[in-house]
């Protein structure tokens, strides 16, 4: 094949992927942990897989000779003969997109567990309603489907499960905004939709704040991949499971390299697991049938943004405060107190990442100008200072 004479000091791979997705870079950031531990560290190029499929395989398989390419990892489409690669000399490995193949492995993921991790936190906060908003015939939408239905109907005894998911993967960003309210207005409500991954999460809160519809009052929302990027720039913020993308990141790439070394070796399939959910905003209440739960629940979450007291949500419901105090606990498992306090640092956290005003100047928005305190309680929450938070997140972004 071309290039095959050069030298081979040093792997070159060729990920075809959608960069704009932090899925992509979460996975490459594995890769490169995995070469530069490697006397010779990776060369790495980028194709989109628009232009992949512009000019086909074939192509892409001289164009990946011509730089001498060793590994490809992409995302490829039923029908492609992925097997050209290895005809060619080089190891191709497919991201899972619509369907596995047969012919080379396949980075998938334990979608079955993550559908069932969505039910048991959404379970978990109360919630007697579901959803599930993705797509038709796409490998891990339909998977974290199954699992979120067989979870809710085994674990729970839910038969009714409110699907939305007649969608097509190349209609992501064109989708009719006209259906999808339909559907959310003819929702049962309180309700907990699992979307199919955070792309999905980010259009459903779009299309609840369109149509007047409350997240997560009405409607609490859960992702799958922990963008961080998207779920923090939202409002509120989404909640989603992270997966150990890095981590697969790493294994394929110890793979490809025995796979480059040893043709006899056909590799095997990379299954990315589910590690946490990340609760957010967008499921920062607690569903329940007791209506002085749930007023006390919309006081506090409607004014996270200013000073309240619990003797400011006594005030709002009909009860004393020794028995809200007792009903809050039964249902949500946590104090008025520790409940106010969550919802604000959450707020406040989020202030830190959609805005640049300093840490002085959010805090005194709302109605907390001691920073010393807010930093501590900010810590004890989020493991680390406002600051640090804020360092972070830009780290993330690339800033």
């Amino acid at each position: 094949m071309p290039g095959s004479s050069r030298p081979r000091e040093r792997m070159r791979l060729l990920m075809i992927t959608d960069f704009t997705e932090q899925f992509s870079y979460r996975l490459l950031r594995g890769i490169m942990s995995w070469s530069r531990q490697q006397e010779q560290p990776w060369v790495v190029c980028k194709m989109p897989p628009s232009y992949k499929r512009e000019i086909g395989i074939p192509k892409v398989i001289e164009w990946a000779g011509n730089w001498g390419i060793d590994v490809v990892i992409g995302q490829f489409d039923p029908g492609e003969d992925v097997s050209l690669f290895r005809k060619n000399g080089i190891v191709a490995i497919a991201q899972d997109y619509i369907a596995p193949f047969k012919e080379i492995p396949n980075i998938t993921a334990d979608y079955i567990l993550t559908g069932k991790m969505a039910a048991r936190r959404l379970s978990g906060h109360g919630f007697k309603n579901f959803g599930f908003f993705g797509y038709d015939n796409v490998c891990w939408s339909d998977g974290r489907l199954q699992g979120f239905r067989e979870s809710l109907r085994e674990e729970y005894g839910v038969e009714t499960l409110h699907v939305f998911n007649n969608r097509q993967l190349s209609s992501m960003w064109n989708y009719d905004i006209a259906e999808l309210q339909r559907w959310l207005h003819s929702l049962p409500k309180p309700i907990g939709i699992f979307a199919c991954d955070d792309n999905q999460s980010e259009i459903l809160l779009e299309t609840c704040q369109a149509s007047g519809i409350n997240v997560p009052m009405e409607v609490a929302i859960i992702g799958v991949d922990n963008d961080e990027v998207t779920c923090n720039l939202t409002v509120p913020a989404l909640s989603s499971i992270n997966v150990d993308i890095e981590r697969a990141g790493y294994e394929v790439a110890e793979m490809a390299t025995r796979m480059v070394r040893d043709p006899s070796y056909g590799g095997e399939d990379i299954v990315i697991r589910p590690v946490a959910v990340i609760g957010r905003g967008s499921t920062g209440i607690q569903a329940t049938s007791d209506p002085v739960v749930a007023a006390a629940m919309r006081y506090i979450y409607q004014n996270r943004a200013r000073k309240i007291l619990v003797s400011d949500v006594v005030d709002q419901v009909p009860v004393s405060r020794r028995l809200l105090e007792q009903r809050f606990k039964e249902v949500t498992g946590a104090s008025l107190y520790t409940v106010i306090s969550s919802l604000r640092i959450d707020y406040f956290a989020q202030q830190l990442v959609s805005t640049s005003d300093t840490v002085s100047e959010i805090a005194a928005r709302m109605d907390d100008p001691d920073t010393k305190s807010l930093s501590r309680r900010f810590r004890a929450m989020k493991g680390c200072t406002p600051t640090e938070y804020r360092k972070q997140f830009l780290r993330k972004l690339g800033v």
